[in-house]
């Protein structure tokens, strides 16, 4: 349904026939560490996700997994190889 709260006029999950049905009645602005996500919607002078309506919940433990501008962090381990083992399965392969 079409926002008529904070929104107005925008797809929420939330909103019902009786108002939104968000905890507060509303969304809540998007936090500092929204900035730049494809997800965040200026309305007025604040920011709001369209995806979530309470972003600071979202990046409270971690990264926010609707977050469209962070990259994945996780390293890539290189794998140690045992030469020997390395060795023998060039030999099988000739």
């Amino acid at each position: 349904m079409l926002c008529t709260t904070t929104r107005e006029g925008m797809e929420c999950a939330f909103m019902t026939e009786n108002g939104c049905s968000y905890n507060g009645g509303t969304c809540h602005p998007a936090v500092e560490a929204c900035e730049g996500c494809a997800r965040a919607v200026q309305v007025g002078d604040l920011f709001y996700c369209t995806t979530y309506p309470d972003p600071a919940s979202k990046w409270r433990y971690g990264i926010c997994n609707f977050a469209t501008h962070v990259k994945d962090q996780s390293e890539v381990k290189e794998v140690k190889l045992n030469p020997i083992k390395a060795s023998k399965r060039a030999a099988g392969r000739r």
